[in-house]
């Protein structure tokens, strides 16, 4: 009785441990390629799943996510015949278990000996100079030759990238030459350039200032014709006027010897005030008047009459 049960207890672990073993939890991301009887069965997505032991069996664990595979460096040849050595970086994503699993036998090493021989080929339509200045080119061909060739084995290609163009020693060295030769040649260009700007600057300066200076002396020279022309209105006006006064003055004159008639003591005068004026060394000749005595009779008379008023 005892056996029997230690039998029964046995059988009931065997089982459990069994179902257990046959029951998987698949991750997120991930997929499971399911046979039955060795014929594909089913995929499983994420989440519990069980299977039927000695039946179904687990015939590939595949990763969903993008990956990245870095392929070793190929030896490929320009159409102008330089050897170089390019590793490329490809970017894929499985779509397709099925075909992932059961369309080719290891898909990595596939994908890379297509990569390999899809950039040779291309590479040798190319010269050296193509080479190094069309990688987008060669990244949007190939990984559009890639996608296509993918799709039998549910790999979609996203991006191919040339990670390293090598060329050869010797032409690494031609063209670091060739690269300073045009660092100098442009920095050449720019340097007369910069000269050549400068002397313009400067040369743009001197006109500049030539033409301020001239604008300078213009308005100098303006003002200047603008004050002496002022001066010289006033000077006329002065002049004017002066002579206006003096013309009054003589007016008044005339029209006070117009109302008082002189008498001969004045006229005689003045006659002496004109003598004495002639006389002041400057003249050569002096006409001296025949009526001298009387004009000096005159004065005396004048002469007493002053005394006489005093």
């Amino acid at each position: 009785m005892v056996g029997a049960v230690i039998a029964i207890l046995a059988v009931l672990i065997i089982v459990l441990v069994v179902l257990i073993a046959n029951i998987h939890i698949v991750p997120q991301a991930h997929a499971y390629v399911m046979e039955r009887l060795g014929s594909y069965h089913t995929t499983w997505g994420n989440g519990l799943h069980v299977k039927i032991p000695f039946i179904d069996k687990v015939s590939k664990k595949i990763n969903l996510m993008e990956q990245v595979v870095d392929f070793p460096p190929q030896s490929v040849i320009t159409k102008d015949n330089v050897r170089m050595q390019i590793d490329t970086v490809v970017y894929y994503q499985i779509t397709d278990c099925k075909l992932y699993a059961y369309g080719v036998t290891n898909p990595i090493f596939a994908i890379e000996n297509l990569t390999a021989t899809t950039l040779r080929n291309m590479i040798g339509e190319l010269d050296l100079d193509g080479t190094l200045t069309s990688r987008d080119t060669i990244n949007t061909k190939m990984r559009s030759i890639l996608d296509q060739a993918t799709d039998a084995w549910g790999i979609k290609v996203n991006r191919v990238e040339l990670k390293n163009i090598i060329p050869p020693r010797e032409i690494q060295d031609a063209m670091e030459k060739q690269m300073k030769a045009e660092r100098e040649r442009r920095e050449a260009i720019l340097r007369a350039e910069g000269e050549k700007n400068s002397a313009i600057l400067v040369a743009e300066g001197r006109k500049q200032s030539a033409i301020l200076e001239a604008e300078a002396e213009k308005q100098a020279a303006i003002l200047r014709a603008e004050a002496q022309r002022e001066a010289r209105i006033r000077e006329a006006e002065g002049e004017a006027e002066a002579i206006l006064k003096v013309q009054q003055a003589t007016a008044e004159g005339l029209r006070m010897l117009n109302e008082v008639p002189p008498c001969a003591q004045v006229l005689t005068l003045k006659s002496y005030e004109t003598l004495a004026k002639v006389a002041d060394g400057k003249a050569t000749k002096i006409i001296i008047p025949s009526d001298l005595q009387n004009l000096a009779g005159v004065a005396t008379t004048l002469a007493e009459t002053v005394r006489e008023q005093k």
